[in-house]
């Protein structure tokens, strides 16, 4: 089974994700989508994040209806904070019969060159990118991976929703309903996140 991995840290996990998820199970060459969550991704502040187990359960809240998109908390059990090259390590020893692609935001492939291990991922795996409004980031800076074989340009609709802004919005009491799955309001609402 050819597996799409989608990671992040979903805090929370709003309806951009879910349309980017769908798009990708649905359109591109992929059996199933695997929403990774991350538990301490080392670019973000650890203290900005709800518990781990908090961000699963809205992820499996908000995926439970699509059959093809999966929560996963295989990071949870590795070392910390996460590599995605030991990630796919772990995973392909763990799931021989899968095989393991990467999704990832354009804004992503620009600064993949400077992931651990970048080589070694494209090496092994395949890479399916969904687009981003463009930055003033130089575009000449992906261009290394322009043609390259492993990585594929998938037409995806362009979704600017950021989990950030739905934080800052709840805690000043804004309508953030659209925005989010109703399951997953609801359990924002009822355990009082992000309001202080």
């Amino acid at each position: 089974m050819k597996i799409g991995l989608y990671f992040g840290t979903f805090n929370p996990i709003h309806v951009g994700h879910l349309i980017i998820a769908n798009h990708m199970a649905e359109h591109a060459d992929l059996d199933q989508v695997w929403m990774v969550v991350t538990p301490h991704n080392p670019l973000k502040k650890k203290s900005t994040l709800l518990a781990d187990h908090h961000r699963l359960e809205m992820v499996f809240l908000a995926t439970e209806d699509f059959p093809k998109i999966k929560p996963s908390d295989i990071e949870f059990k590795l070392s910390q904070p996460n590599y995605t090259v030991n990630t796919l390590v772990h995973l392909e020893e763990k799931f021989p019969e899968h095989s393991f692609s990467l999704i990832m935001g354009e804004d992503n492939l620009r600064s993949f060159h400077k992931w651990k291990n970048y080589e070694a991922i494209l090496a092994h795996h395949d890479i399916y990118v969904y687009p981003r409004i463009a930055t003033t980031a130089d575009p000449s800076e992906n261009s290394i991976f322009k043609n390259h074989p492993k990585i594929h340009m998938i037409d995806a609709p362009v979704v600017e929703i950021s989990s950030t802004s739905i934080r800052e919005n709840i805690k000043k009491g804004k309508n953030v309903l659209p925005l989010l799955p109703s399951k997953v309001w609801e359990y924002i609402d009822h355990n009082n996140f992000y309001k202080k």
